[in-house]
């Protein structure tokens, strides 16, 4: 069976080791190999360890704070460069030169009807709901009388709106909320008015500053469409270029300059053949260019009155037409 050594089994893998070429020796690296192999995967575990550990204190905080700021971006955005500023306070000084008598293109004689008015106008014209209205309001003048009329009797009268079974529910839903919540009064706040039925920041905006006076922007698609042109936002949603528009402007030229703006929309700066080259703030436009730049075949571009054809209303305001606009035809007529 061999001798012993005293020492256990050390002399005999003393030996072994210095065997050459034996299988012994081959163990022995083998074992080598291994324990150098644990001492790396330790290291390694306690690495992981180590970095387990820091991950909780540092990128979570990272991740909260990025959220944070990504949900303020809706109301709060970059300070807009001076240069951009002054450009687009002079766009709306010129605007203001060219229509001075800008206002709102519904007719209305109290805030009830113009809320109705602007709910209905979605989708249509301002033109089609003035010829529209006059038989509304007749037969049902108050949010009570609204709020309990026949739906058939409604939508056979909003039928030319378009979208009419629809916006009879809207009508006359926030009818109904305005008597049951506000004692049939239209509330003159914002957070009130975008809880009636079919009421957005919109409609709320056209409400509070055109019948109580406060100052609001109004972003419909003319809006929207030349703000982006003159490169003021590069927002598309309704909301954000609210917020970024309102940056360059006190609040007190908000509710002015929404009249400027769709105003031109409207008669020069049209969606699709702008009328570049009869323009009057053409100098000042990045967009110069993208419409018909000929003055005498933009001239034939323009619409309403600088065209020689009526505004929008009916029964416009005087200061409208002692500049030679021209009230809109009834419904039916011509």
């Amino acid at each position: 069976m061999g001798e012993q050594d005293p020492g256990g089994g050390r002399k005999t893998a003393k030996a072994a080791k210095k065997a050459p070429g034996g299988t012994a020796s081959g163990g022995g690296k083998e074992a080598v190999k291994k324990a150098v192999s644990a001492k790396k995967a330790a290291a390694k575990k306690v690495t992981a360890k180590k970095a387990i550990a820091k991950k909780p204190v540092v990128a979570p905080a990272k991740a909260s704070v990025a959220a944070k700021g990504a949900s303020a971006v809706k109301t709060v955005g970059a300070k807009p460069s001076t240069a951009l500023v002054r450009r687009a306070r002079r766009i709306n000084r010129e605007l203001a030169e060219v229509y001075p008598y800008a206002h709102p293109e519904l007719d209305f004689d109290n805030s009830f009807q113009l809320l109705v008015a602007t709910v209905l106008s979605a989708q249509t014209t301002d033109l089609r709901v003035n010829q529209t209205t006059p038989a509304l309001f007749a037969k049902y003048p108050t949010p009570e009388d609204l709020a309990g009329a026949n739906p058939e009797e409604v939508e056979e009268i909003l039928r030319p709106c378009g979208f009419f079974r629809a916006k009879t529910r809207s009508v006359m839903g926030l009818s109904k909320a305005l008597v049951e919540n506000h004692g049939g009064e239209v509330p003159g706040r914002l957070e009130e008015l975008v809880k009636l039925p079919g009421v957005g920041r919109k409609t709320a905006f056209v409400v509070l500053g055109n019948a109580f006076g406060r100052p609001g922007i109004t972003v419909d698609t003319h809006f929207q469409r030349l703000v982006r042109r003159w490169q003021w936002t590069e927002q598309t949603d309704p909301d954000k270029i609210e917020a970024e528009i309102a940056a360059l402007f006190p609040k007190s030229d908000w509710t002015d300059l929404s009249h400027h703006v769709i105003w031109h929309g409207r008669r020069i700066c049209h969606a699709r053949k702008p009328a570049c080259g009869a323009c009057p703030i053409a100098p000042l436009c990045p967009a110069y260019g993208e419409g018909e730049t000929d003055p005498e075949k933009a001239k034939k571009l323009l619409k309403y009155e600088k065209g020689g054809f009526p505004g929008q209303r009916l029964k416009p305001p005087q200061a409208y037409l002692d500049a030679g606009g021209k009230p809109a035809p009834p419904l039916g007529a011509g």
